[in-house]
């Protein structure tokens, strides 16, 4: 009969069995297991290393092409708008620091500033559509007739754009006779803001679009608002550039250039440059503006639907087109 001593020391037994496979399966393992991990991890950091040794070079490759084109973007845009005056336009959310770069750019070029309008958010707000439409009736000449398809932006620009545009260098510099008007009664509601001289009229456009693209249940929507913004000032002017950075990856809806690409009518008139925020793209957004002068328009710069980094260089001598503003 076999007691309970029996079964006290074959339960010990086979924990002492246990222990003892533990301990020398850990010994024998102990010492390979730690080597891989070393290894790896060597490897890992290695790989890092020359990652990091390799983002430096760039860095240094991209300061030195910046530090470059800076230094010779007078010689490079010298000329190239003699005679032109520009706008620009910024919406709510650009580039303070874009905005100073391609002026600048664009004063070496020989085009006088004729100021800025600035959008604010209450101008692309879709509730607030029925402000602009009454606003825009109420301001409009009577010879003025939009087509049926027209959103509240579009009217708006185009209101706005006859007010501050022109495609007759012999009225450029000169105010529209409704342009003050406008202009009181659309800063009064609180829709823009300007500086400078804007009722001078220009002949050409810059219009900086946000630095982050728009999120939410209205981003596409307000993306489209101001292509229809960069649309209504082309078709009143010898042309318009829409200009940016690249949006972030997996953007899709939101970036105002992005939407102008998409739209194939819109492509054919109105240029775009995403690399505003590079000092090559100031020079680009230049040569943009003096190919619109020709009545031709491109997508440029690094990004999604860009034709190249930069247009054709010609010189710009105007052609009568359909493709650019009138």
């Amino acid at each position: 009969m076999i007691d309970f001593r029996y079964h006290l020391v074959s339960i010990v037994a086979i924990f002492l069995a246990l222990a003892v496979g533990i301990v020398l399966g850990t010994t024998l393992l102990q010492d390979p297991a730690i080597d891989l991990a070393k290894r790896t991890s060597d490897e890992l950091t290695n790989t890092n290393n020359g990652l990091r040794a390799d983002l430096d070079v760039l860095r240094g490759r991209e300061a030195g092409n910046d530090a470059f084109i800076t230094a010779q973007t007078p010689e490079m845009v010298a000329s190239a708008l003699v005679g032109q005056r520009v706008l620009l336009i910024e919406s709510p959310g650009s580039s303070t620091a874009m905005r100073e770069a391609a002026q600048q750019a664009i004063g070496q070029a020989g085009a006088e500033i004729s100021g800025r309008l600035t959008l604010t958010e209450k101008f692309l707000d879709p509730a607030g559509k029925g402000v602009l439409d009454g606003l825009v009736n109420q301001l409009k000449p009577a010879n003025m007739v939009f087509p049926a398809t027209a959103t509240s932006w579009d009217r708006a620009a185009s209101l706005l754009a006859a007010s501050l545009m022109t495609n007759d260098p012999a009225q450029a510099n000169t105010p529209n006779a409704a342009t003050g008007e406008v202009l009181g009664a659309f800063e009064t509601g609180g829709l823009v803001s300007t500086d400078g001289d804007p009722a001078k009229r220009a002949t050409l456009a810059v219009m900086l679009a946000p630095e982050k693209p728009y999120e939410g249940e209205t981003a596409e929507v307000l993306a489209d608002a101001l292509v229809s913004v960069a649309e209504g000032f082309d078709a009143a002017s010898k042309g318009t550039v829409l200009a940016g950075a690249v949006p972030p990856a997996g953007t899709a809806t939101g970036d105002a250039i992005s939407a102008a690409r998409d739209d194939s009518e819109v492509s054919r008139r109105v240029s775009t440059v995403d690399t505003a925020d590079m000092p090559a793209g100031r020079v680009v957004i230049v040569y943009a503006l003096r190919e619109q002068l020709t009545g031709r328009a491109g997508q440029y710069g690094i990004g999604k639907g860009a034709s190249g980094m930069l247009p054709p260089v010609t010189s710009a001598s105007p052609t009568p087109t359909t493709q650019s503003g009138s």
